[in-house]
């Protein structure tokens, strides 16, 4: 006998809930036939896979294995699933597309009436977060794709171009900056650098474009981190430092009513390439493709 799908969807619900009755309200059935279903999967498999105890369930390392192979299958039985039900209808149909919170605001606004348009059947599902989690639920299977900025590890992961976006450096309106045509990104050096904090891949692209460290503050952390875009550039308004801006957002008015100077830089390598990305040998390759098509020409 082998494991069934449903056994294996209430493995990886009961690894996520933590408990038997959470896991099964999750899959709206009772706490007596998840506990079977998991039980039966024990028998299968030949080992215990949860351990059952008052603080509540906890997995063990056969238990462990089994989500980790279940996961990868139950996404690959959902590709199956979506790419049956939009035979010959691309982009029809649900679709889970995770966005990085430096692209969603500035490029989706102009993106989404194409889409619309294009595609009226398709049903879009958009989740905003940083890089590593949207990461993790594309391999996970709970996102189809994701709208992502390269560099980036991309291992298992497939993906197509939608535009390099460059990356301008941003300083308040009364710094010296504003004389010059372009920014030596060696004239930063040095100074107070203001950068998204730790986990915005834009903030890694910035200082890999410009050859910089990680600033520094008091204790070996940085004085000044912002948490989103709009905040960055009140910071550099308010004096506090200088910093960088992708190109795109300042297109859509993200500096616009701050006292802030942007200035190309004078380096080749200034830019991050916008991606659409999926699993590697997902049946969505196709759609994600087309996306990515789609994304270019708004």
């Amino acid at each position: 006998m082998l494991p069934t799908l449903r056994q294996m969807q209430y493995l990886k619900l009961l690894s996520e809930h933590g408990s038997f009755s959470r896991a099964a309200d999750a899959c709206y059935v009772t706490q007596p036939t998840l506990s079977a279903g998991i039980q039966e999967l024990e028998k299968i498999l030949g080992a215990p896979v949860v351990d059952r105890a008052r603080s509540g369930v906890i997995l063990t390392a056969a238990g462990q294995e089994a989500v980790r192979r279940a996961t990868s299958i139950l996404a690959q039985t959902e590709d199956l699933v979506q790419a049956a039900r939009g035979a010959g209808q691309p982009l029809a149909g649900r679709f889970r597309l995770g966005v990085i919170p430096t692209v969603a605001p500035y490029l989706l606004p102009r993106a989404l009436p194409m889409l619309r348009d294009q595609f009226p059947k398709l049903r879009l599902f958009l989740r905003e977060d940083l890089t590593q989690r949207l990461i993790a639920s594309l391999k996970a299977g709970s996102l189809d794709a994701a709208l992502i900025a390269l560099p980036y590890d991309m291992t298992g992961l497939d993906w197509a171009h939608v535009e390099h976006d460059e990356l301008l450096a941003a300083a308040p309106a009364n710094h010296p900056m504003a004389m010059q045509d372009k920014v030596d990104p060696a004239s930063l050096d040095g100074q107070d650098v203001i950068l998204l904090e730790d986990g915005h891949c834009l903030r890694d692209h910035a200082l890999a474009a410009c050859g910089l460290e990680p600033p520094k503050g008091l204790g070996d952390e940085e004085s000044f981190a912002a948490t989103s875009l709009p905040t960055l550039v009140q910071m550099i308004g308010s004096g506090l430092g200088v910093s960088f801006l992708p190109a795109m957002a300042v297109q859509a008015g993200l500096a616009e009513n701050a006292p802030v100077t942007v200035r190309p830089l004078a380096t080749a390598q200034s830019s991050r390439e916008i991606v659409v990305a999926w699993r590697a040998g997902s049946s969505r390759a196709a759609e994600g493709r087309l996306l990515a098509e789609t994304l270019r020409a708004a």
